[in-house]
């Protein structure tokens, strides 16, 4: 029943999310050119609760839950598993005001109304996966970003996408990298589950009536600890959420 009430839905929630990138693309760049990169952080704040709220359009919710006391003044490292492309609208929204940044691949800096604008001008760092030096390079210039402006950025170690929800072993090199540069990053895992169900037949049908959550779970101060038994803890704490 879900799966034949996204047929019915998806047209209305896909028109809708494209609609919402295309209108945010030029106001992006105006903002952007004329008011600097303040104003156009809230523009991308903007443009994100709008995406998010085109789930709900085929009935799926999001719940984002966050009990923890998180300072604002501190650069956080965010590691959460990753399910699907949807996970990161609620991310942007709900970390706006850590100023959270993306590491991403550098193919998405092309050919996709708004998000490519942001990910070339809002301070992340696009990497590119067959290229080792330029990768390590964009990372060390978000570290010291992070460093110098206290800001923040969410990291997926799995390194892809699980397409039904399996927590996959993380990987420690992006972290070990930034905390080098940025050795006063609190890390803060994020549980996501069940936003895989939502395109569990890909992206005609959406899933439709699919409750997803997004939880914020104890953060982990870095310490000495080696950077692979504190990614190793996070990553249990993750695959603990969603037990």
């Amino acid at each position: 029943m879900k799966k034949f009430l996204g047929y019915i839905l998806s047209p209305f929630a896909i028109i809708a999310f494209l609609l919402v990138l295309v209108i945010f693309h030029p106001l992006q760049w105006i903002i952007f050119r004329f008011f600097g990169y303040s104003a156009h952080k809230k523009v991308v704040d903007v443009l994100n609760f709008c995406l998010l709220s085109t789930f709900y359009i085929n009935g799926n919710t999001v719940t984002y839950v966050d009990k923890q006391n998180l300072p604002t003044g501190r650069p956080i490292i965010f590691l959460a598993n990753h399910q699907s492309l949807f996970d990161i609208p609620p991310l942007i929204w709900h970390l706006r005001k850590y100023h959270a940044k993306f590491i991403s691949k550098i193919e998405l800096t092309k050919g996709i109304p708004s998000i490519s604008y942001n990910l070339k001008h809002g301070g992340g760092a696009n990497i590119d996966r067959k290229d080792p030096r330029q990768s390590i390079t964009e990372i060390v210039k978000l570290a010291n970003r992070m460093k110098e402006n206290k800001w923040s950025a969410v990291i997926f170690p799995e390194g892809t996408r699980s397409k039904d929800g399996t927590v996959k072993s993380f990987q420690s090199g992006g972290i070990a990298t930034i905390l080098k540069k940025c050795p006063e990053a609190l890390l803060v895992p994020i549980a996501i589950k069940d936003s895989w169900k939502m395109i569990r037949y890909g992206l005609y049908p959406l899933n439709s009536f699919t409750p997803m959550t997004w939880t914020v779970l104890e953060p982990i101060e870095p310490g000495k600890t080696p950077v692979e038994e504190l990614v190793l803890q996070a990553e249990n704490r993750i695959r603990e959420a969603l037990a």
